[in-house]
């Protein structure tokens, strides 16, 4: 990626232009935060479903210069969404989309803020490194999949370049041996076209100069969600045979544009 200096010396009126986009984005954040926690509170005084957490977050998707578009049939209730995984703008994008919760690191639990955002969100908050807590872990994530909310999980286990998938992790798979009657499992092919570069959050990059070369940017980008065929997870022994057939399906989307493919 070049640096910011090297940006200002080849086309300083761009460089400033973006500078300006990027504090006007965080304005609107900031504003769209504040009107969000009011409205939410506000819900709940009166013990109402708060639609505001999602709300929130599909702001900060348009706020961030993403439209989305879909493709297939998406499954609105009694499913288990499974995606792959570019960047943190994943999460709004995902959630504006279809009101769905996640389940993430741990650790960004305690992050300002954003900690507190996921946790009105419903969040499932994991370990990756306490592995004798998964059982636990495991019976979290049943009791929120039977919820009224639909649950994300990023099975890479974290972001990329995109080019290709990463192995995915099947542990939180085994929520579903056996599932909960009724529930499906959804595969979804997540495509920022040709800005994916512009969108991956990969390696060691920090959190801000992603921040940065994405609100900073100043043409629109879409994000298409695929949603691809469903499936019965009750047809699959273990949650390991539930991994390779998502992770399948969604390599098949990748390397065919995006298109939905048949599966008996």
């Amino acid at each position: 990626m070049p640096s910011t200096a090297r940006i200002e010396r080849r086309n300083p009126a761009a460089f400033i232009a973006g500078q300006i986009m990027f504090l006007l984005r965080l304005l609107v954040m900031a504003c769209s935060l504040i009107a969000g926690l009011v409205l939410h509170n506000f819900w709940r005084l009166f013990r109402l479903e708060s639609p505001w957490p999602r709300l929130f977050l599909l702001s900060i998707s348009w706020t961030s210069g993403i439209a989305t578009a879909t493709t297939g049939v998406r499954i609105r209730r009694n499913v288990f969404y499974a995606a792959n995984h570019h960047s943190w703008i994943d999460i709004p994008v995902m959630s504006g989309v279809t009101g769905c919760t996640f389940v993430a690191n741990d650790g960004i639990e305690s992050w300002p803020l954003i900690g507190w955002l996921c946790k009105i969100n419903n969040t499932i908050f994991v370990s990756r490194e306490n592995k004798l807590s998964v059982g636990n872990q495991v019976d979290e994530l049943r009791d929120a999949i039977t919820g009224d909310q639909p649950v994300t999980i990023f099975p890479e286990g974290t972001t990329h370049d995109g080019s290709g998938l990463l192995p995915f992790k099947p542990s939180l798979f085994a929520a579903l041996v056996p599932p909960p009657p009724g529930m499906l499992v959804q595969p979804v092919y997540l495509s920022y076209g040709r800005h994916t570069h512009r969108i991956a959050w990969v390696g060691d990059e920090k959190v801000t100069d992603n921040f940065w070369r994405l609100l900073s940017y100043l043409k629109p980008i879409t994000a298409t969600l695929h949603f691809l065929e469903p499936f019965d997870p009750a047809h699959y022994p273990d949650r390991k045979a539930i991994s390779a057939e998502v992770r399948a399906r969604i390599g098949s989307a990748m390397e065919g544009g995006g298109q939905s493919m048949p599966y008996v």
